[in-house]
């Protein structure tokens, strides 16, 4: 489907850094990037640099205030929890600001990508940044990048945005920066904030005109009922919504090996939702896709493998998932983290869509979840919330 991919890609990336025991480890990228380098998708798409995020840029979803404030910590190293920096999520580093700058530059320069026609698909894998508030670091992240994008879109005159976030923890920053704006459809599938931070994402929460819509979903929940509840929601809301450009984070924390969580999707789950978000450019937003990566705490089995088959992708390439991953990476992590590598790029799974319409179960506490956030905005879209 593809006729053109951009990855936005700096060596400074990996600049983003809270620390060696800080579970948002730089490492991930740059195994990610060597994964896809090795296995040749980065030979299929166009390689592109970035600059930071300006303060100005960074003003239209960030308080200068808040800004100025990060700069200070990054000029010293010294802790400001006034705005949520020098926190256990949050620590302190010398060099945060210009780090968080380049991460948001960096998703600004896939938008415009997309938006300038110099590619169909652009994609920032160190960005997804979701948790930033307007005056506060939270949740590991400083600088909202997507949000940034999105704002960018807007300043150049786009008038209908859909961001998809599929990261197990509620896009509570972004929901937050456009939640009166109805110019920006913002759709978050994640863990029931009744289990996992950041405590918000209710169905109750539905924005302007039902532009924020959030599927929590129970602890537990695998590759069936996720992609169950996907379908359900995602596609009437993008074809009814018919987005300019598409946004997705692409937080590969779902996995069932991740730390942090307890979502328990198969690598293979989630490479099917990077496909349905593909065919889903095409069919509601002319092909115009904008990605990013997002959480992910399995350095080392997951993170690398699903943003590899997320490039792979956009880039119109998909990697058969069987393909065994290249005995270089393979040494290369061994060297790099002591770890044993993944042996091919599936978790051996075959994941499909099981479609509402074939029934909806009362009992079943997936369902549930996803009919209470039809029954909250699909309304307010002019859709029947029933299956």
């Amino acid at each position: 489907m593809s006729r053109s991919a951009r990855v936005i890609w700096d060596d400074a990336l990996t600049s983003y850094d809270f620390g060696p025991s800080h579970p948002l480890a730089p490492v991930r990228v740059e195994l990610t990037m060597a994964l896809a380098r090795e296995m040749g998708v980065l030979d299929k798409v166009e390689m592109a640099g970035c600059v930071p995020a300006t303060d100005d840029e960074l003003a239209r979803i960030h308080d200068r205030g808040y800004i100025e404030a990060v700069k200070r910590v990054s000029a010293t190293g010294l802790p400001d929890t006034s705005v949520g920096l020098g926190t256990t999520d949050n620590p302190a580093f010398k060099g945060v600001h210009e780090a968080s700058a380049l991460i948001a530059g960096a998703s600004v320069a896939a938008a415009r990508a997309v938006y300038e026609g110099a590619a169909e698909h652009a994609v920032n894998v160190a960005g997804g940044l979701h948790h930033a508030m307007p005056a506060m670091a939270s949740g590991f992240c400083v600088y909202n990048d997507p949000a940034l994008a999105i704002a960018w879109l807007l300043d150049q005159g786009v008038e209908r945005i859909a961001y998809v976030d599929v990261d197990v923890h509620h896009g509570d920053g972004v929901q937050t920066m456009f939640y009166d704006d109805p110019r920006v459809l913002t759709i978050s599938l994640h863990e029931s904030p009744r289990t996992l931070f950041p405590g918000t994402g209710f169905p109750h929460e539905t924005g302007a005109d039902g532009t924020a819509v959030n599927v929590a979903l129970p602890a537990g929940t695998g590759d069936a009922g996720w992609l169950r509840a996907f379908d359900a929601v995602v596609p009437p809301l993008l074809h009814e919504f018919g987005p300019e450009i598409l946004v997705t984070q692409h937080g590969c924390d779902s996995h069932a090996l991740d730390p942090l969580a307890n979502l328990m999707l198969s690598l293979d789950g989630q490479r099917t939702a990077y496909e349905a978000l593909h065919r889903l450019a095409h069919e509601t937003a002319g092909g115009r896709w904008v990605a990013t990566g997002g959480g992910g705490y399995e350095l080392v089995q997951v993170v690398p493998r699903a943003w590899t088959h997320l490039m792979a992708e956009q880039s119109g390439h998909p990697i058969d998932p069987a393909t065994p991953t290249p005995e270089a990476w393979r040494r290369f992590v061994r060297e790099r983290t002591g770890e044993t590598p993944p042996l091919t790029m599936t978790d051996g799974r075959n994941p499909e869509f099981n479609h509402l319409s074939g029934g909806y179960d009362p009992a079943d506490p997936i369902d549930r979840a996803v009919m209470a956030t039809r029954q909250a905005v699909f309304p307010l879209h002019g859709l029947d919330p029933m299956p």
